[in-house]
């Protein structure tokens, strides 16, 4: 099997994550007009950085499956900017009440309460708006229609937002179990990754069978991704996290960690990974920079 080198790897991140960014751009309005200040404040969100790990989840999967139009491109830039509403309400003071996120003082401490609402607003109806212009790009409109609709469900209350909501039910009530835990995971972190991958398959006209598979990948990465999240603040380092450490049980907060023990969460962490790259690797035609993305991912050290 070819491999893909670490040094080959990230320069091709690199270059992959630039034109991700120029389709991002392309579809970010204009700062003009009696409503200029909350675009401003969309297009501050969006464009603060980030590793767009959605997007290219995204288009990773739909050259995998053969895809070949200009159809996933309004696609791409509407999951950057569900994905980028989230965290803007995330950062709220009736959420999270973060202050930084990316080194930047976040889209509230900037603009102000009212306008960061509005600006998650404006972000999530662009985001559909953009997705749209998909209908007029690509020769099979009922796909497009299928994808828009998964598209739509997975960020939704089936999706991420019913898993918002159940983290922050359980940070009031306390009393996490495993089952609670999982539920959260997988529809607060691994639904948009899911609903990235199964997207671009739709789109480029995979069969139910290979996008049911690839909702199952991306269950694993998701899920893993927030497992690894736990063990890193009980093993990781300050210095190379860019956070203090231990803050979950500073904070008495229930993580993977907590009920299952480090250990069993390195253990069932390593699981997770290991079936989602196998099963990415199972596909007739493989993507093996899907797959060393992937594995960076769930490995990372911060």
């Amino acid at each position: 099997m070819k491999t893909v080198s670490w040094m080959n790897f990230k320069e091709e991140l690199e270059r992959r994550i630039r034109e991700i960014e120029n389709i991002i751009q392309a579809y970010l309005p204009r700062e003009k007009g009696f409503q200029k200040t909350v675009i401003e404040a969309m297009n501050y969100s969006i464009l603060a950085g980030g590793k767009r790990l959605r997007p290219l989840f995204m288009k990773e999967t739909y050259d995998m499956m053969g895809g070949g139009g200009k159809e996933i491109e309004p696609f791409l830039a509407a999951m950057e900017m569900v994905h980028t509403y989230s965290l803007i309400h995330d950062d709220l003071p009736a959420m999270d009440n973060d202050e930084y996120r990316r080194g930047r003082k976040t889209t509230h401490v900037m603009y102000g309460e009212a306008m960061a609402i509005l600006a998650g607003d404006g972000l999530l109806n662009l985001a559909f708006e953009t997705a749209a212009k998909a209908f007029q790009m690509g020769d099979d409109p009922a796909r497009v229609g299928r994808a828009l609709a998964l598209f739509a469900g997975k960020a939704g209350i089936y999706g991420m937002i019913g898993g918002q909501t159940a983290d922050i039910e359980a940070e009031e009530k306390g009393g996490i179990t495993e089952e609670l835990l999982l539920f959260i995971h997988e529809n607060k972190t691994a639904a948009l990754i899911q609903s990235a991958m199964m997207t671009g398959a739709i789109l480029a006209g995979a069969s139910d069978r290979d996008v049911d598979r690839l909702e199952k990948i991306g269950y694993n990465i998701g899920v893993a991704f927030q497992i690894q999240d736990d063990i890193l603040d009980v093993t990781g380092k300050t210095e190379i996290l860019g956070k203090p450490v231990g803050s979950d049980e500073k904070n008495n907060k229930i993580t993977y960690v907590t009920i299952k023990g480090l250990k069993q969460a390195q253990a069932d962490q390593r699981a997770l990974s290991e079936e989602a790259i196998a099963l990415l690797g199972s596909f007739g035609r493989r993507n093996l920079f899907l797959e060393k993305l992937v594995e960076d991912l769930v490995t990372r050290n911060k």
